[in-house]
């Protein structure tokens, strides 16, 4: 890496001037991330490792619902204090995207997780943020952040009409715009599932030999209108099996499932399966 350990150090003790306390943890946090990336070489190693292995730094952080529901206008919200199962792949990726590509600055990190969580990269209103998480899967693998491999693993169609957002809208702030409403609508009306896949509860056993450790991992649902109810990176242990890396608000924190992947699927009777996204390294 071009940035020397020293510099790092040196950065994480550098107050931000008029800056709110929150804002300076989060740098602190990132910049911590960043030395302890460098010194353990991670940018040598493969991006699948790199997610893992910064995912595994945030074990034992607050789960925190509604991470991106500020008032005001729609702006970028940095939090890596506490995360819904999203912000925390987000997060997670963020960091490791910028660890592959050798860019170490707060504001590197902070381009990378707005390019990873609006349509484009690009800031447009509350509809500008990728809400459905198929829709944030297939965004990011239009711009090469990620592949999905769902259907190379022998996945299923995916045959799912999106309409939660809109039929739940008292539960969504944003949508209290009658504008921002009008634009989700359109979104859920123009979102073709037709090249979507998923891998049915019942098939994750016969196919879990191909998913890597540090895959994205999304749940799918049963629910009603809604594409996936969970989000978490695949964790392979010292013993091979495959785990699951996550935020669940039920017990409150990061933590990798003692159960495998397949048998914590099982668990639940509104999931349905899987869809498995392969972060892929930057252009550097």
């Amino acid at each position: 890496m071009t940035m020397s350990y020293l510099g790092l150090l040196i950065s994480l003790l550098v107050p931000i001037s008029g800056a709110p306390q929150s804002q300076s943890q989060d740098k602190t946090i990132c910049n911590r991330m960043f030395s302890f990336a460098f010194e353990h070489a991670l940018i040598n190693k493969p991006m699948g490792e790199v997610l893992t292995t910064i995912g595994m730094q945030f074990v034992g952080k607050p789960y925190k619902a509604h991470t991106l529901d500020e008032p005001g206008k729609e702006h970028l919200v940095v939090d890596l204090r506490g995360f819904d199962c999203v912000t925390f792949i987000e997060n997670a990726l963020a960091i490791s995207r910028c660890i592959k590509g050798n860019r170490l600055t707060f504001d590197d990190y902070r381009r990378e997780l707005q390019s990873l969580r609006y349509r484009g990269g690009v800031i447009d209103g509350y509809s500008s943020r990728l809400h459905y998480f198929t829709d944030w899967i297939t965004d990011n693998e239009r711009r090469g952040s990620l592949k999905n491999v769902t259907k190379e693993l022998g996945g299923t169609p995916l045959q799912k009409k999106l309409n939660f957002m809109t039929a739940h809208r008292a539960s969504y702030t944003g949508l209290a715009d009658d504008s921002a409403f009008a634009r989700i609508i359109r979104i859920e009306s123009g979102f073709d599932s037709s090249g979507l896949y998923y891998i049915p509860t019942s098939r994750i056993a016969e196919v879990q030999a191909g998913v890597r450790s540090g895959d994205i991992i999304a749940i799918t649902t049963d629910v009603e209108g809604l594409d996936v109810s969970h989000t978490g990176i695949a964790l392979r242990t010292s013993d091979g099996s495959l785990h699951f890396l996550h935020a669940p608000d039920v017990h409150g924190q990061i933590q990798v499932t003692k159960e495998t992947l397949e048998a914590h699927v099982r668990k639940y009777p509104s999931y349905t399966g899987i869809i498995v996204a392969r972060p892929l390294d930057p252009h550097q």
